[in-house]
């Protein structure tokens, strides 16, 4: 499980995310340090993203962006759709988090899925969740995103997408902010 307190720490990271998984611009790429300040295991999967897409032009990069997340069913940023594709199970899911987005003040386009990856950073890196009192609709769109995520680096490092860095990255930081356990026994 997430810890909320843990995630609320990085959640500049997932603005940053939000960001670089959303369609590629002159903005997205016209300063090609790294924004935010990321855990060393973080930094380095960064910064060999950063690496591949510098030598990409803007062209390159959006015709393989639309390539990977438009044309490839198993590297889709959707991240329901490959657990549930079309099924009926999806469509409830998608009702859940666009209705939790709400109570939660966030309006999405009547045009976008409640489980597009960036927007779903977008919420962590904008919305006021941590004074939500049901956190266990947020743990659900959480677990959502690991497992959509899960998938889609499987996809991309089968691909050698320069992506799978950028993924790879978010999963690291999804690391960061699970619950420890405690250990209850005494030690002698």
């Amino acid at each position: 499980m997430i810890d909320l307190k843990k995630l609320a720490e990085h959640r500049s990271s997932f603005g940053f995310f939000a960001e670089q998984l959303a369609y590629p611009d002159k903005r997205t790429f016209s300063n090609m340090d790294q924004e935010g300040d990321f855990p060393a295991q973080v930094s380095e999967l960064i910064t060999d993203y950063w690496e591949t897409m510098k030598q990409l032009s803007l062209d390159e990069i959006q015709e393989r962006y639309v390539e990977t997340f438009d044309f490839q069913k198993d590297s889709t940023l959707y991240m329901t759709y490959v657990k549930f594709e079309d099924a009926k199970e999806r469509g409830q899911m998608l009702e859940l988090l666009k209705s939790s987005y709400e109570l939660n003040g966030m309006e999405i386009a009547d045009n976008e899925l409640p489980d597009y990856l960036p927007l779903m950073c977008e919420f962590i890196y904008a919305a006021n969740w941590e004074d939500s009192q049901e956190h266990e609709w947020f743990q659900t769109m959480l677990a959502v995103m690991e497992d959509g995520s899960y998938a889609l680096l499987q996809a991309l490092q089968k691909q050698e997408s320069p992506y799978a860095y950028l993924i790879k990255a978010f999963r690291e930081t999804f690391k960061l902010c699970l619950q420890q356990e405690v250990d209850t026994h005494e030690h002698a």
